[in-house]
């Protein structure tokens, strides 16, 4: 069976900045160690004893390598990856248009770049409501630039600026990360429902409702590092019910899946979901990613 993997990150410490995996500097993750090292391509083989994985592609999301140089990461990819592969830059959306142009041109005279990355987060609503963001989305998509979006969809606020945007920009691709940051809640190895997950849901079939917008299912250790599979299973249905099942991509967000999971289990307990025949399993691990992310 062939992967593309959607959403996974490179490290090399010598070279790039990485504030975030420095221990004395947030998120304070007691298990930060876990990623505070150097991984390369080869550190992403689907070699496993039970199951026949190969890994086609995957696409690199940055990883904070130098924010304010953001084509140094892409740069460092380009000279040192080896497999098909595609990348998505950073980029800060509040930035003025003539200091965002020359950013974008400057990113895209590299091959592999085929979107870009603002990570929102708790603070969605202020960035998405930003004076200049409405119009920086505008060049993404005038330049056929997919935006990565991550942010929790239960942000009842942030999705109302975000859908304002897309309503005035249909032709924007936006690719939400991380099934849209779902809440964990299980009673009894069950998964249940509370508030927040219905406006996390409420949000999935507003955002559907937009042609060019797609899902990717990755990222669970991020919400629980013990992660029950059956929540796994519920989030993704919720997923392939709403965007139905050519907009939804399923990732591995290695290394931050090393929490959890080794990078062969993840793509063992994708690869086994039950629920889809082989032609399904085929579109979520490997043809959406193929379309969304243009291999």
């Amino acid at each position: 069976m062939k992967i593309i993997d959607p959403h996974i990150h490179l490290f090399d410490l010598s070279l790039g900045e990485y504030q975030w995996l420095k221990p004395e500097n947030p998120p304070f993750w007691s298990d930060k160690k876990v990623i505070n090292n150097n991984f390369s391509e080869a550190d992403i083989n689907l070699f496993t004893q039970t199951q026949d994985l190969e890994l086609s592609g995957f696409v690199h999301i940055e990883a904070g390598f130098d924010n304010e140089f953001p084509w140094r990461e892409i740069q460092w990819l380009e000279s040192n990856c080896k497999n098909n592969f595609r990348s998505v830059a950073c980029i800060d959306l509040t930035t003025p248009a003539d200091v965002f142009i020359k950013q974008i041109g400057k990113l895209l005279s590299f091959k592999s770049v085929v979107g870009c990355r603002h990570i929102l987060d708790d603070l969605a609503f202020d960035i998405l409501s930003h004076k200049n963001t409405l119009a920086n989305l505008k060049i993404l998509a005038n330049k056929q630039l997919s935006f990565d979006l991550q942010m929790p969809l239960s942000d009842l606020k942030g999705i109302k600026a975000l859908t304002d945007i897309l309503q005035q920009l249909p032709e924007l691709t936006i690719i939400i990360n991380h099934a849209g940051s779902p809440p964990y809640f299980m009673k009894h190895n069950i998964p249940e429902q509370n508030s927040n997950f219905n406006h996390w849901l409420k949000s999935l079939k507003t955002l559907s409702q937009f042609e060019h917008c797609a899902i990717k299912c990755s990222g669970w250790e991020m919400q629980n590092r013990e992660y029950n599979s059956l929540w796994c299973d519920n989030i993704i249905a919720h997923c392939v019910r709403a965007f139905g099942i050519n907009r939804v991509m399923l990732g591995s967000n290695f290394p931050l899946c090393l929490f959890s999971k080794s990078y062969q289990e993840v793509w063992q307990f994708h690869s086994s979901l039950t629920f889809y025949n082989q032609k399904q399993l085929a579109q979520l691990c490997l043809e959406n990613s193929k379309h969304w992310y243009k291999f």
